[in-house]
């Protein structure tokens, strides 16, 4: 592939709810350049994008692919992104990385969650965009409702620049507004033809609205516009591509993956009116904690790192855009974070699961690296002069947690390294060993999320798990006092053991942190000063298995107060033992309650489903703290017990048809309801037995 200049290059996502067509769309901006010879299909797994074993066998993309077009001398970066709200990470990166996006809508089924979901990631990056109405000619396509549909939703800016002849079955052509060319099917091709008699009035109308909307962008424009002025061709042009760049106006086009048609006119469309690199400025921040603004004019090299992967030949691969600068094949750079070179092989540019050798990859571009030592997802490369560390992208938290174990005894290190490395593929994907119940959590942004990791995991490193419902951390205390006598006496021939201790076990101060607060009260020897230690280590040494149901104990003041020794048979050992047995005993005459941990929640989700999920929270046991508006959405905030709350995201999804999202993070411990604590002692006895 030749070498091009920033200005000839365009960095495209593609977005849009699942089954839009986006790999298809791909597939055939590919063939149609000529950068394939043959047009793959989704259902036979022989696309250029969908290359994983797991998308080809489920028939949906996952990980965000990328693939080069070059198309009248442009070179085209087509970022094709998964439709599931599931891999919400990879759109993100994605769309960090390209400078404009390209939203693919079904012409039959229109405007979906997908679609309004990455339209309000695309205003908060806020990064120019065109529609794309494809399956023209699919049964039911229905153009003019589409874009109805998307006026409604995303506001009057939305404008046809293209209106089809024809749908469904009978689509036959594109009538292009601004040239005022129709464009009609010729066998596989298609040639230019005359607009037909019937939509001359149509596209006076639609071609009217365009003007007006593009000439929002261009003040000159405006005013001759508005006199009543006729603009020419090329005013038209720079109007329409200005508007798209500025984002005043959303060109809206159409056409059809499958048979390719409409596909050039959209490669024309994303050369002459989507921006190049050049136009963009990334924030980065320096050593001093300063913002600075970094383009592709400057000449030192700043490079972010947005996805990294495992490649079965090459090893680990890290995906890089450079902002400015060059990064060349056998030399080195900085990485910002680790303070550290990183040494660099053979570059690559990435056509699928293709790698194609180049020697260097310059301002604006895409590219790869394989087998950097210390190099992550979010790391900023850099020369060692620049240290600007670029913004990191905003990666969300997972919404799903589930405890996660080997089916085979003895493939325990086999899956800590095998999560470690899918975690650093993916940084919605974390994993935390919890030490309280001592198990592995993994978490994700849904189920389909930790089923396909676990799927990888098993594929990969040949480890086969098993999920389930985490142990929720409860804690337990007392809310009373009690006195409590331990005595461990034990005469066996030769030295016997004998210790005896009397404490009172109450609730600590709430203001103390401690788990156990000891007071040493012996007064006249009864408990020589020698083992007085050895009760506190006796007593801190049950504290993670509480009395009540196992679970450990916090906030206790135990007092010692009283007891006696053997001269002889008085050991550290016996009256760590009878600490012990005194505190139990203590512990449960002392009023002992269970606490469960609480999450603060906030959930955002359109008017429409509010009294749903204020429903729902009032079933799992939530207190609404109080709601206000955003945008065109609500957000709810609660306080929700965690055991409620592991498998919200689906719960959420269903009642909000996928709209609403939610985030929760520890707040503080609270009692759990009598009844529910009887379950959970009885069943933590059940398995004691």
């Amino acid at each position: 592939m030749k070498e091009y200049g920033t200005e000839f290059l365009r960095n495209v996502a593609l977005v849009g709810h699942g089954g839009a067509g986006k790999t298809s769309l791909a597939e055939a901006m590919l063939f149609v350049s000529k950068g394939i010879n043959r047009l793959g299909k989704v259902d036979d797994g022989t696309t250029v994008m969908d290359f994983d074993p797991e998308e080809t066998r489920r028939q949906i993309s996952i990980n965000t692919a990328l693939a080069p077009a070059e198309w009248k001398n442009h070179k085209i970066n087509i970022l094709d992104t998964p439709g599931y709200f599931d891999f919400v990470g990879d759109v993100i990166a994605a769309l960090t990385v390209a400078d404009s996006a390209l939203v693919v809508v079904c012409a039959s089924s229109g405007v979906e969650v997908g679609t309004e979901k990455n339209w309000d990631t695309l205003e908060q990056i806020g990064i120019p965009r065109t529609v794309f109405v494809n399956k023209m000619d699919r049964e039911n396509a229905n153009f003019s409702r589409v874009v109805e549909e998307l006026r409604s939703h995303f506001g009057p800016k939305l404008v046809p620049v293209q209106l089809p002849i024809g749908e469904a079955e009978s689509f036959s052509g594109i009538v292009d507004l601004v040239a005022m060319k129709a464009y009609l099917k010729d066998g596989d091709s298609f040639k230019e033809g005359p607009i037909p008699a019937d939509m001359q009035d149509q596209v006076e109308v639609a071609r009217e609205e365009m003007i007006e909307a593009a000439s929002v962008a261009d003040e000159d424009l405006m005013m001759k516009y508005l006199e009543g002025e006729a603009l020419t061709d090329e005013e038209i042009e720079k109007a329409v591509r200005l508007g798209t760049q500025t984002g005043d106006m959303v060109p809206i086009l159409c056409g059809s993956a499958q048979s390719t048609f409409g596909i050039a006119l959209l490669n024309d469309h994303i050369v002459q009116c989507l921006p190049s690199p050049a136009s963009r400025t990334i924030t980065g921040v320096n050593a001093d904690g300063e913002e600075v603004e970094i383009s592709t004019s400057d000449s030192e090299l700043s490079a972010l790192v947005y996805k990294t992967m495992a490649d079965p030949y090459v090893g680990k691969l890290t995906l890089f855009r450079v902002f400015s600068g060059t990064l060349r094949s056998d030399s080195s750079c900085y990485n910002v974070r680790t303070g550290r070179d990183e040494r660099i092989g053979q570059l690559f540019l990435i056509k699928g699961k293709e790698q194609v050798a180049v020697s260097k990859i310059g301002p604006g571009d895409l590219g790869a690296v394989a087998k950097l030592q210390d190099t992550t997802t979010n790391d900023t490369l850099s020369s060692k002069d620049r240290k600007i560390s670029i913004k990191p992208i905003a990666f969300p938290n997972p919404t799903m947690t589930l405890a996660i174990q080997p089916k085979a005894k003895g493939d325990e290190d086999k899956i800590a390294s095998g999560l470690a490395r899918l975690s650093e593929e993916d940084p919605t994907f974390k994993i935390e060993r919890r030490t309280d119940t001592g198990q592995n959590l993994v978490s994700g942004m849904g189920d389909l999320h930790i089923e396909v990791m676990t799927s990888r995991l098993q594929k990969k490193f040949g480890v086969e798990v098993e999920l389930s419902t985490p142990v929720v951390p409860y804690r337990e205390t007392i809310r009373g006092r009690a006195k409590a006598e331990g005595k461990h006496k034990k005469q066996s021939g030769g030295r016997g053991q004998y210790g005896h201790v009397w404490l009172e076990v109450s609730a600590a101060d709430p203001d103390s942190e401690e788990r156990l607060v000891f007071v040493d009260d012996i007064f006249g020897g009864a408990v020589p000063r020698n083992y007085i230690p050895a009760v506190e280590k006796g007593l801190r040494e049950i504290l993670d298995d509480g009395p009540l149901a196992g679970y450990p104990v916090e906030g206790v003041r135990v007092s010692l107060f009283d007891g006696s020794y053997h001269a002889v048979d008085s050991s550290e050992m016996a009256f760590k033992i009878a600490a012990g047995m005194a505190f139990r005993k203590g512990f449960l005459e002392a009023s002992p309650v269970l606490l469960e941990p609480i999450m603060n929640v906030e959930i955002t989700v359109p008017e429409s489903f509010m009294g749903d999920v204020m429903g729902d929270m009032n079933k799992k046991r939530g207190r609404i703290l109080g709601m206000e508006p955003k945008g065109s959405m609500q957000v709810i905030r609660a306080q929700v017990p965690m055991a409620e709350m592991f498998k919200y995201a689906i719960d959420l999804r269903s009642m909000t048809q996928g709209r609403g999202s939610f985030t929760s993070e520890f707040s503080h411990y609270e009692e759990v309801p009598a009844a529910i604590a009887e379950q959970i002692i009885a069943e933590s006895k059940k398995k004691d037995e």
